[in-house]
């Protein structure tokens, strides 16, 4: 079911790897989709940190949570104001997670940011993991990724991976 991922393994590896890396050393990943993408913000936050899972709670939250009005972003001063209000909030500092497309406003945020998490659609950048939103099976793919993405932090919780350079 996900021999689409084995060619895309050496483009997910790192991206999930640094991210992995930003969560263990007390950063919190925020989530951030474009509209059409909420749905799946959503189910990961409700999946994230569901009872049962036998692991430390984990610090995923969503940028709507602290600024409901995130639509209405328009400039790089807005930007700027809620990077300085997050990292007031995140003295640990913080790290995007951005699901959509790149000519979101909001995903002028997450790439502002190196570390940002980035799943891009219908545009391949540096630093992200494509996926096409004219895919068929797009949301199940969707699903699939965080399935992926909720084992590798179970491996790395448990110690079962090292992220470590060797």
């Amino acid at each position: 079911m996900m021999s689409w991922m084995e060619e895309k393994r050496f483009e997910w590896v790192p991206l999930v790897s640094s991210m992995l890396q930003n969560l263990l050393s007390g950063q919190t990943v925020i989530i951030i989709t474009d509209t059409d993408r909420e749905w799946f913000g959503e189910y990961a936050l409700a999946k994230l940190n569901m009872s049962g899972k036998n692991r430390p709670m984990l610090p995923f939250v969503s940028i709507k949570t602290f600024f409901p009005n995130i639509h209405q972003l328009k400039n790089k001063e807005d930007i700027k104001l809620l990077e300085d209000m997050l990292s007031q909030s995140f003295s640990n500092g913080y790290t995007f997670f951005y699901i959509g497309k790149s000519t979101d406003i909001k995903m002028q945020l997450a790439k502002r940011h190196d570390d940002s998490f980035l799943w891009v659609f219908d545009e391949h950048l540096q630093n992200s993991f494509y996926l096409s939103s004219g895919d068929d099976l797009l949301d199940i793919k969707l699903i699939q990724l965080y399935r992926l993405l909720d084992k590798s932090i179970n491996a790395v919780l448990f110690a079962e991976v090292s992220l470590e350079n060797e």
